[in-house]
């Protein structure tokens, strides 16, 4: 009987400061997700389009440049993946709309190791559903 190949959580990170998106990645990446990344709202609406399925985890900044904020970006997520939580980030506290069920919100500046926990909880979970 084959071994089922294990899956490695991917996930679509969405941020317009660069030096941050970097951190994100870097961190991550070391916990042994797989990450896609764009900068705007608009982009992360034709990701999802062309790769939803294959995005485990939204990680979103709330204010993006352009028309698309990351409200937009997560109702999109959402239609391909309605039970999954979205990880929110914004410097303000006061969020203004209603944030999906189960989801997850980090105010900026990130604390490492919160980030780092993030991270890890991303990777693991993948890998107890598959089992």
């Amino acid at each position: 009987m084959p071994i089922p190949e294990k899956k490695t959580a991917s996930v679509l990170i969405v941020e317009d400061n660069y030096l941050l998106l970097e951190v994100l990645v870097t961190l991550c990446e070391q916990e042994g997700l797989r990450t896609h990344t764009v900068s705007s709202g608009e982009a992360a609406l034709t990701l999802l389009r062309q790769r939803g399925p294959e995005i485990d985890w939204l990680f979103t900044d709330i204010r993006l440049p352009g028309l698309i904020d990351g409200w937009a970006v997560a109702e999109a997520y959402r239609l391909v993946h309605p039970h999954r939580p979205v990880i929110y980030s914004s410097t303000t506290v006061n969020l203004r709309r209603q944030r999906v069920p189960g989801s997850i919100f980090v105010q900026k500046p990130f604390v490492i190791a919160d980030v780092v926990g993030l991270a890890r909880m991303m990777a693991r979970e993948l890998t107890v559903e598959a089992t």
